[in-house]
């Protein structure tokens, strides 16, 4: 008998029984007049009054977050170990609700392929998931190219704030990989067309304003931070923020919509709140504070990621987000896999797009053992801040 070969992710996405958000927000007390639809299968879950961290703890719900081993080019799973633990709940008779980070859109296009999870342990829908989703990062995106479009109107009508243009740090986003406009010069043409100078773009999820979007507590708090930005310094050295060019106001009205968090679901119907935090840059590689905050309102259990390893997202989910937040996690969950053991040995080199050498794909143990040094750490890191994790063995067909 032929073996029928395992269903690609995409083929198991399409292949999903949706159903309508309206549905799944219901069946976990989100009342419908927190619901902002975008469509049948993706909607805004809009702030309020008790979207805060005293409301967050009133429910004594567990805080559970996923991070791993340094991550190879290839991946280790976590997406997929976070959507696998909250379906668990879920199929065990427990409340459960994912807080993951959006994925950003340019990447996706090239090697790095989505966050949806894979599988049968995935986001869906899949495909708005790793696109638009919702628009918060072409908002994110129009945001910070405001504040840096008013920064050359300002040099072009005179320098009131007497910024020096060779100590401006603002520069522009788009969410797109494309390495020809990493340094760009503006103000060519026209005497109309503004002031000479150099520049460049970084891409969306590098910017200030999306760390800002992933750590603001409220649409008040986001408005000060937004204001407190310093955008460089003038000629004596001093620091220029977006509130003295009076940019912050419009800033927050372009982010109004993009603070709340999207409602999506898993391929089992548990929820997902997506929202903010891709790795790029400054950011900190994790999911937004107002997407905990409504999942621990709502849920018994609320499962979020940190990006990267213990060292990169876990650090700076604890150190910062957790600071912000004033929430502190129950348990930690630390994926590892045996090939991600193998190449942390030092003696292979894994090459995105090529494959595996031929040494990963025998049975080595010392090869583990000799990798198990990175598992190490990143336990020892968890552990010092005062939560004992849980390895989670990613395990794939061809293990040994």
């Amino acid at each position: 008998m032929t073996k029928k070969p395992f269903p690609s992710d995409l083929e198991i996405a399409l292949a999903a029984d949706l159903w309508p958000i309206n549905k799944i927000a219901a069946d976990n007390g989100i009342s419908e007049d927190r619901l902002e639809p975008y469509g049948k299968y993706v909607a805004k879950v809009l702030l309020d009054e008790t979207t805060n961290a005293e409301t967050a703890r009133k429910r004594g719900s567990k805080y559970i977050v996923v991070t791993a081993v340094t991550p190879t080019p290839l991946g280790e799973g976590k997406t997929a170990t976070s959507v696998s633990l909250a379906q668990g709940f879920a199929q065990t008779g427990r409340k459960a609700i994912l807080a993951l980070r959006q994925p950003a859109m340019g990447p996706t296009f090239g090697i790095k392929g989505g966050a949806a999870g894979g599988g049968y342990s995935q986001i869906v829908p899949m495909e708005k998931l790793n696109l638009h989703l919702t628009g918060d990062f072409h908002a994110v995106t129009a945001a910070h190219n405001l504040l840096a479009a008013m920064i050359d109107n300002h040099l072009h009508h005179g320098n009131e704030l007497r910024i020096d243009p060779r100590a401006i740090e603002w520069r522009r986003v788009i969410d797109m990989n494309d390495r020809s406009l990493r340094n760009i010069v503006v103000g060519l043409g026209e005497r109309m067309d503004g002031v000479v100078r150099e520049t460049g773009f970084d891409i969306t999820s590098a910017s200030e304003i999306m760390v800002i979007l992933s750590l603001a507590t409220s649409f008040k708090d986001l408005r000060e931070r937004l204001a407190k930005i310093v955008i460089g310094l003038n000629y004596d050295g001093e620091p220029v923020t977006a509130a003295d060019l009076k940019a912050d106001g419009a800033m927050a009205v372009i982010l109004a919509d993009a603070i709340n968090p999207n409602l999506l679901q898993t391929l089992e119907h548990t929820p997902a709140l997506i929202h903010a935090g891709p790795f790029g840059n400054i950011a900190t590689g994790n999911s937004s504070v107002v997407a905990d905050y409504v999942g621990l309102e709502y849920s018994d259990y609320v499962i979020t990621e940190a990006g990267f390893g213990a060292d990169m997202g876990a650090e700076r989910f604890f150190n910062v987000k957790c600071r912000v937040s004033g929430l502190k996690p129950d348990a930690a969950v630390l994926v590892v896999t045996v090939r991600s053991l193998k190449s942390h040995s030092g003696l292979y080199k894994i090459v995105p797009g090529k494959p595996l050498p031929e040494g990963m794909l025998q049975e080595s143990p010392s090869d583990v053992e000799k990798g198990a040094e990175n598992l190490k750490k990143h336990i020892e890191i968890v552990r010092n801040f005062g939560v004992q994790p849980v390895v989670a063995i990613n395990a794939f067909p061809t293990d040994f």
